[in-house]
């Protein structure tokens, strides 16, 4: 498969017909927009000429729209945005949407909404729970509708994991010790959930230790962040899919009981009826490791069973190999690659009022971490072989490691667990919730708002 970012740019879906197409001689902003891809070929002309004539850059938002779905009409359409924009990027629809991301202050028509949901309607009706007319006006919304982007699938078109079955370790005969899981420990419930698994998925509801949470993992950021999801006011926990939508090449995630589509980086709602609820979702701790890392530690864990209910491809290394191996993105999303490379690895943590992020190749050859964020010390105990990071508070103490375990700075033995730190005399420091991914999904959502170790 080629995964170059042009090679995304042209998932056509030619000859989509939207309603009201045909143009009168005085030609309507809405029925301009929907030209490119339901109106005969003279009208699809005259609503150009008439776009350039009107001069106005609100209509780039439309025809960028459209330029992925109109293969055939691509070059008219780019000639229309070049005479509008000034820009020159033919029919690379990929720079077009960076161009777009880059361009804030470019407002789109009002009449760019009414477009946008007849657009994506065509695709799956059932777009029609999120894209509720009066949730996509700009002032509701708290993200871009023009960055919004259709992810290739149709609602729930990557089925979540609801209370999945699960199996004992030493049943598990279908996994490899260098398959990579997300491991998860709460109040003594210890569990495994292999990546080969959840690439599937994307998205697990359940109930560990008690406590009801949902794993959001974004394959194209590389992000896998356990939320808890009873939140304060709502009368039942919060239960998750994958809306087949994107932003900035991260899923936007929905709730089943509103319909409201969430940023999963941030584990806030973007659009529909929470976007004003004030709610941001509160993370727990999760580690990607080894499954033979996971079980040694851990012999007591439960892992995912084969049998989801779904019929897939759960090989060692099949969903997203290419994706994974190559450094491109599958999707636009202008990346500060000054410092960093965009499919470079980090961890971040967002407590304590702060956000911080560490490269995971700050941990070669240095697997004890010393650090802090904002007025609080931190431990992170790190290998990037496995992508596995653990965040702790250490208080005033200053770490080392030593033979497996740490010493403190007098020299004190302590003992890494998924839970705390555990020192002499029944000291314990907590665990710190935190979670990789790709520096470009950190760099679009939390860029200006954090610091990076190392600089």
């Amino acid at each position: 498969m080629d995964l170059s970012r042009r090679a995304f740019g042209g998932l056509a879906l030619s000859g989509i017909a939207l309603p009201g197409a045909a143009l009168s001689q005085d030609l309507a902003i809405l029925d301009a927009m929907r030209a490119p891809l339901s109106a005969p070929t003279t009208e699809f002309e005259a609503a150009m000429a008439m776009m350039i004539e009107r001069g106005n850059p609100d209509m780039a938002a439309s025809l960028i729209s459209s330029m992925r779905f109109s293969r055939s009409r691509g070059p008219q359409i780019a000639e229309t945005l070049t005479a509008l924009t000034g820009e020159d990027h033919f029919t690379d629809w990929f720079a077009w949407m960076l161009w777009q991301e880059q361009n804030p202050q470019i407002k789109p028509h009002p009449d760019f909404p009414t477009f946008k949901r007849e657009l994506l309607l065509q695709v799956d009706d059932n777009f029609a729970d999120f894209l509720r007319p009066e949730y996509i006006e700009p002032d509701r919304m708290r993200i871009r509708l023009e960055e919004i982007t259709w992810g290739g699938v149709v609602k729930d078109g990557i089925p979540s994991l609801d209370n999945p079955a699960l199996i004992a370790a030493k049943d598990a005969d279908y996994m490899r010790g260098d398959d990579l899981v997300f491991g998860v420990s709460i109040n003594g419930d210890v569990r495994a959930y292999p990546l080969r698994i959840m690439g599937w998925h994307e998205m697990f509801n359940e109930v560990i230790g008690g406590v009801p949470v949902a794993l959001a993992y974004c394959t194209l950021c590389g992000s896998g962040i356990l939320f808890e999801t009873d939140v304060p006011g709502r009368a039942a926990p919060l239960v998750f899919g994958s809306s087949g939508f994107l932003y900035r090449s991260n899923k936007l995630m929905f709730d089943r009981e509103t319909h409201s589509l969430w940023n999963q980086y941030t584990g806030q709602p973007v659009v529909g009826p929470l976007v004003d609820s004030g709610i941001a979702l509160k993370q727990r701790p999760v580690v990607i490791t080894t499954w033979d890392n996971w079980k040694t530690s851990n012999p007591g864990t439960q892992v995912l069973s084969l049998e989801t209910g779904h019929r897939r491809n759960y090989g060692s290394g099949v969903v997203y190999n290419d994706y994974f191996a190559s450094p491109d993105l599958m999707f636009p999303a202008q990346v500060d690659q000054r410092t960093h490379q965009q499919k470079d690895y980090i961890f971040t943590v967002r407590q304590f009022g702060a956000a911080r992020a560490w490269p995971l190749k700050s941990f070669d050859g240095m697997p004890v971490i010393n650090d802090g964020i904002a007025d609080t010390a931190l431990l992170l105990v790190g290998d990037p072989k496995t992508r596995s990071v653990r965040a702790y508070e250490r208080g005033a103490h200053t770490f080392a490691p030593s033979g497996g375990r740490l010493k403190d700075e007098a020299g004190a033995e302590w003992r890494v667990t998924e839970d705390a730190l555990l020192g002499p005399d029944g000291v314990s420091l907590p665990r710190v919730a935190g979670h990789i991914s790709y520096w470009f999904a950190w760099d679009n959502y939390l860029g200006d708002a954090a610091t990076v170790y190392g600089g």
